[in-house]
């Protein structure tokens, strides 16, 4: 397992705390975290980092996504000593080697099927190039890529026309089959803002908290007539962004009034009203974190309240 001890390097010798800044198309695999059989983000990953440190890698992430949902602003950090730093390196700076390298062997890991992989060829070329490495650095002291992290920004992309329904952005876009009003989504939008019981909107997990702090939630139509959503908040507990643009979707139809996102939410009940919308279209955009200086207190507050 990762070790949860802040970065450094320790005058001991102890552990460096390593950055991994990703993007990825998560329709090629069953979602983030590692499912025995699947191809997920997070086993690919490891795996690569395996063949390079030649050992187990376990990272940590700043959010886990469903099957189908995808990322520009992933974080992700893994611990490494000092000598399994330094001789990534070769003849390179080892931030730099480890980000040429590892994307070479997701690449190459990617495009041949292994024997143990008991899947079409098809679809095991399917996933590459579905992750890209943005960065590789080492992390502050006190960094932890979930437990440090102030707020996470996602965008969920709507078509509610026909004549805006392209099908080179399909993969990415929620085809809604009737108009929705922007604004009387806004409005529900606004009800469920703040420190809330999100409980109707999560699928809680063993031992975990469903009370967040939504930050942002809004609907803006662009010049080509596509509708943006917008979240942020601390956290997102699981399916919570999605059944949050579920329920405005049903507002925005005409399906329910505005106050009935905000009702639900208050209802504290999670049953067949709540509504699901599609996972493709959904995009983690953005991880924030504090300064250096404020990584380990905010990794300390965050893992309080959620255990």
């Amino acid at each position: 397992m990762t070790s949860e001890r802040p970065a450094v390097p320790y005058p001991d010798g102890g552990l460096l705390r390593i950055r991994l800044d990703l993007s990825y198309d998560g329709a090629p695999f069953a979602g983030w975290a590692v499912q025995p059989g699947l191809p997920t983000v997070q086993g690919t990953l490891e795996a690569a980092l395996a063949v390079l440190f030649r050992r187990p890698v376990r990272v940590t992430v700043a959010g886990r996504t469903d099957a189908g949902v995808h990322a520009r602003g992933q974080v992700v950090h893994f611990d490494a000593t000092e000598r399994e730093w330094l001789a990534i390196a070769r003849d390179k700076e080892p931030a730099v080697a480890l980000q040429r390298r590892l994307r070479g062997v997701l690449n190459r890991e990617l495009t041949v099927p292994l024997k143990e992989q008991h899947v079409a060829r098809r679809a095991v070329e399917a996933r590459a190039g579905a992750i890209e490495v943005s960065g590789v650095s080492l992390a502050p002291e006190g960094f932890d890529a979930r437990f440090s992290a102030l707020w996470r920004r996602y965008s969920y992309r709507i078509a509610d026309r026909e004549e805006n329904w392209d099908p080179l952005l399909r993969s990415v876009t929620l085809w809604n089959k009737v108009p929705v009003s922007d604004d009387a989504m806004n409005e529900a939008a606004a009800g469920v803002l703040g420190v809330q019981d999100f409980l109707s909107f999560c699928k809680p997990r063993q031992g975990a908290t469903t009370i967040r702090e939504l930050q942002e939630f809004s609907f803006t139509r662009g010049p080509d007539g596509i509708l943006l959503a917008h979240l942020q908040a601390d956290a997102f507990c699981h399916n919570m962004v999605r059944s949050l643009i579920g329920g405005a979707l049903l507002v925005g139809a005409g399906e329910r009034r505005p106050q009935w996102l905000a009702e639900r939410m208050f209802a504290r009940v999670r049953d067949s009203k709540s509504k699901l919308a599609p996972p493709h279209p959904l995009v983690l955009e953005e991880v924030r974190y504090p300064e250096p200086g404020q990584l380990l207190a905010r990794a300390e507050a965050t893992r309080a309240r959620r255990e």
